[in-house]
């Protein structure tokens, strides 16, 4: 969902940089990028393992999520590229859609309606709906448990390394769209197609 339907990733990561330093911490982009993909508890552990016990992890999320919620009440949520033209061409051809995101159910479900893309999705996985995040294959296993559909008849998007990880481990073909990571070559290696943005996907679908 963040960042690869919605450009959500950006504003966050400006966001956790401008928001640490009001609390006297400075954080690298880099680290940012880490947590990309991955549920709470394992972003939380990412900083935490950084910056140690000291690091006011769930008073800076707060106030990134306050911010957050802020600028997208007054602005909206926007698309990433191609976004309206990929989901259009799936209905057409009535391919059904899930969401498997690592963010929480309240979060991704507002997101989701800010960005009027809701009703497109007949099911919506989330990540505090499952014990184990991605890279692990659950949370997309579960999804396709709910459709009713085989990994092997399946194709999932992703523009993290840990989503990538993800699919390749529940069987599931991927398609790697970039936002803001470049995966490693290994992971990479394991990706089925690579699209410059969700419209150029449209051709994958015949």
């Amino acid at each position: 969902m963040d960042g690869l339907m919605l450009d959500t990733e950006r504003p966050a990561a400006t966001h956790w940089i401008q928001v640490a330093k009001t609390f006297g911490w400075d954080i690298s982009e880099e680290l940012i990028f880490r947590t990309i993909g991955v549920n709470a508890a394992s972003t939380r552990d990412v900083f935490m393992n950084a910056y140690g016990a000291d690091f006011p992890y769930q008073d800076i999320r707060a106030e990134v999520s306050r911010r957050i919620k802020e600028g997208a009440e007054q602005e909206g949520i926007s698309h990433r590229p191609g976004l309206t033209l990929l989901l259009d061409h799936l209905a057409q051809l009535q391919i059904p859609c899930a969401v498997a995101t690592s963010t929480s159910r309240d979060t991704a479900l507002w997101k989701l309606r800010k960005a009027d893309i809701a009703d497109r999705f007949v099911v919506k996985v989330c990540g505090d709906e499952i014990t184990r995040g991605k890279p692990a294959p659950d949370i997309f296993l579960c999804a396709l448990e709910h459709l009713g559909e085989a990994p092997a008849d399946s194709i999932g998007f992703e523009d993290s390394p840990a989503g990538l990880q993800s699919l390749h481990a529940a069987g599931i073909r991927s398609v790697f769209i970039k936002d803001l990571v470049e995966p490693s070559p290994e992971v990479l290696a394991t990706v089925w197609r690579r699209c410059a943005d969700l419209a150029e996907a449209v051709s994958l679908f015949a």
